[in-house]
């Protein structure tokens, strides 16, 4: 599966698991419903994160995401965004959002099974994830909080009866990458000229 072709499965999806990495080096895995976005960005600016940011490397404001970014398979202009919502958790600090500070470096996973296994698949989404806070005293960072719900009340009818309150998760995904056994039928072939 190529990166498009994963990056399609992947967008299709209702919902991902998210990998972060704790202080201590530990992973943690955590099923999220998600929200997808391309190069138009949430802002309406750049599909950097902020007009300003600069386009150089890892960092969570110089994401290399917009005009001047690397293309292809390793650097795909798109991002997720998944939101602290009102389903019930055991405290109102996650741990994935703790992680996320330390560690932006995250990883999202969708599948499919079927006890038919020529019919299995799993695309990932490898990127650099940021807190956006409702609260923020950014104006620009608040509206760039209401386009990513906006996002999720799209994809999700749940949404728009009890929208997130807390902070939306954005992740610049640098890399889309997937498997699936069987591969794609083959084109046929070209009719013969004349």
């Amino acid at each position: 599966m190529d990166a498009e072709q994963a990056r399609r499965r992947f967008t299709a999806a209702r919902v991902a698991r998210l990998a972060t990495v704790d202080p201590a080096g530990r992973p943690r895995l955590v099923p999220v419903v998600f929200a997808a976005y391309g190069p138009e960005a949430l802002d309406g600016a750049d599909a950097s994160h902020g007009a300003d940011a600069p386009h150089d490397t890892g960092a969570p404001d110089g994401i290399p995401y917009g005009p001047d970014a690397p293309r292809g398979a390793d650097a795909a202009p798109y991002g997720l965004v998944t939101a602290v919502d009102h389903k019930p958790k055991r405290t109102t600090r996650l741990a994935r959002l703790a992680d996320i500070e330390v560690t932006p470096a995250v990883c999202l996973l969708v599948d499919s099974y079927d006890e038919d296994w020529d019919r299995l698949w799993w695309a990932r989404a490898d990127g650099t994830a940021r807190i956006v806070p409702p609260d923020a005293p950014d104006p620009a960072v608040r509206a760039r909080h209401s386009a990513a719900l906006a996002r999720l009340r799209d994809k999700y009818p749940q949404y728009r009866a009890a929208p997130p309150g807390g902070p939306v998760v954005d992740i610049a995904v640098h890399r889309w990458s997937g498997w699936r056994a069987t591969p794609p039928p083959a084109a046929p072939p070209a009719a013969p000229p004349g």
